[in-house]
């Protein structure tokens, strides 16, 4: 599957923004996704992760959990990550990716597509 992220850009802290990331070349609806970001120096982290039914079944690292949101439309072969409350330290390179492995949804080595990265800026 070819996974093609969008969306990000520069926001003062406090904002908001939409990330989107569209799935093309098999069967988006079979795979669970995952956002991850890498901030400038550091390792890439997960951010939140979306079961392939989608819905309710949702999980988030606790430094984004309140403000950020992950969605899918299994329809429009698209995944979302909704951000609000944007903190300077949010900044980072935000990565789609897709997987068949929910039980471990947050490890990054687990998923077998990412997308390309869309960069997030923060200003305070």
């Amino acid at each position: 599957v070819q996974l093609q992220a969008s969306g990000g850009g520069l926001v003062q802290a406090g904002g908001s923004l939409r990330l989107s990331c569209v799935a093309s070349g098999s069967t988006f609806s079979s795979y669970e996704m995952g956002w991850f970001r890498q901030a400038p120096g550091k390792d890439r982290r997960f951010v939140a992760g979306i079961m392939s039914s989608g819905g309710s079944s949702t999980v988030y690292a606790d430094s984004v959990k309140g403000r950020f949101t992950i969605s899918r439309d299994n329809a429009k072969n698209t995944l979302y990550l909704h951000m609000n409350t944007l903190e300077p330290e949010d900044t980072a390179v935000y990565y789609c990716a897709a997987s068949k492995k929910w039980r471990w949804i947050r490890f990054r080595s687990e998923y077998d597509y990412w997308g390309q990265g869309t960069l997030v800026t923060v200003s305070s």
